[in-house]
């Protein structure tokens, strides 16, 4: 196939481009701001499918809406006619479309010469009136407020809600592209009227901006958010893709002595906390149970001994692992255990646990293997 793409170096398209090449398509055709006439011409000449993503949604002068979206729409339609060719069209539209507002009546104007080059070459066209799509590449401080949010939250930066209880019905920038790509290989077809991307999710202002801020202060708590909620995964996702250069790493606090050192790395709403235990040759650590938390031991570097003993028997388990052979030790509740190194180098080893340590209830008793 060959593929044009109208507005390629914007949010969606860039997005878009990039998973046509992932997905093996070689021959698209990228159409922006800097494409000469002649371009677009042997562009809509060559197509077999055109994605309209281009459009102006925030010009200095309102007067500049019709032109960017009607307008370009119709210099499109235009090409594609003077070379006979009536391959598919899907347009980005904008629910405002719905509206009367500039835009809206901007992006009404191009659906509707859209549906009459339908009409007129029989040319399939499927018109997406799109909500608010959030997701990576976005642009901050422009026309999405999620992305504006997760750029000045990820830097500390105040930001403005005027009404927190406004509703918004937000889509994903991957589900909206899954759903072109839909399209483009004929699992869907076009119906003459208006289609949309079939997962979107709906909040509030308030609540889109709690639910940043959330993962802003994860990381002094090393909490990891609820990643079985979609809408929370793929928001979180997208913040990570907006913290700056010197926010992509930071630190943990080692509790570290003669013995070696035990880090947490990260802890999960409902799935545990992961932790890296450093033992010394020679040094034995651990020697307690727990009544209920339960835990798996891997060791990734070093050689060392595993040892549990269920509690009131006197029968030792002795498990032995090491970085060259990678298994997973299950610490089951109710086994008192502990971990040697047995090498001469540092044993180093992954431990996650059922729970998160809580001081308060630490589920944690001592005992000898």
């Amino acid at each position: 196939m060959s593929i044009l793409v109208t507005g390629s170096k914007g949010f969606i398209g860039r997005n878009l481009v990039a998973t046509l090449h992932n997905e093996g398509y070689e021959s698209v055709y990228e159409c922006d701001a800097d494409t000469t006439p002649e371009q677009l011409s042997a562009f809509c000449q060559a197509a077999t499918f055109v994605f309209h993503l281009a459009g102006v949604n925030r010009p200095p002068d309102a007067g500049d809406f019709m032109p960017g979206n009607a307008g370009f729409t119709a210099t499109l339609l235009s090409n594609l006619n003077q070379h006979g060719n009536s391959c598919p069209i899907l347009f980005a539209s904008s629910a405002q479309a719905a509206l009367d507002n500039p835009y809206g009546q901007s992006k009404k104007a191009a659906e509707d010469l859209l549906f009459a080059h339908s009409r007129e070459t029989s040319a399939p066209v499927f018109v997406y009136r799109l909500p608010n799509v959030f997701g990576k590449w976005c642009r901050p401080n422009y026309n999405s407020v999620v992305a504006t949010f997760l750029h000045n939250i990820a830097r500390a930066v105040p930001i403005t809600i005027n009404d927190p209880s406004a509703n918004l019905t937000l889509a994903y920038v991957d589900d909206v592209v899954d759903e072109l790509l839909r399209a483009l290989r004929g699992v869907i077809s076009p119906t003459g009227q208006f289609a949309s991307v079939p997962v979107t999710h709906s909040t509030t202002v308030g609540a889109l901006a709690d639910l940043i801020q959330s993962f802003h202060h994860a990381r002094a708590s090393l909490a990891i958010p609820a990643l079985d909620d979609a809408f929370t995964k793929k928001l979180y996702a997208t913040y990570l893709s907006y913290l700056p250069a010197e926010a992509l790493a930071y630190e943990l606090h080692m509790n570290a002595d003669a013995r070696g050192s035990f880090t947490e790395f990260a802890r999960t709403m409902g799935q545990g906390q992961f932790s890296v235990n450093i033992a010394k040759p020679g040094i034995t650590k651990g020697n307690h149970w727990h009544h209920t938390k339960h835990e798996k031991f891997l060791v990734v570097s070093g050689k060392g001994v595993i040892r549990l003993r269920a509690v009131g028997s006197d029968s030792v388990v002795a498990i032995s692992a090491d970085g060259e052979r990678l298994k997973v030790v299950e610490i089951p509740p109710g086994y008192t255990h502990n971990i040697e190194n047995i090498g001469d180098t540092d044993l180093v080893t992954l431990m996650w646990a059922s729970e998160a340590f809580e001081p308060q209830r630490p589920d944690t008793f001592f005992l000898q293997v």
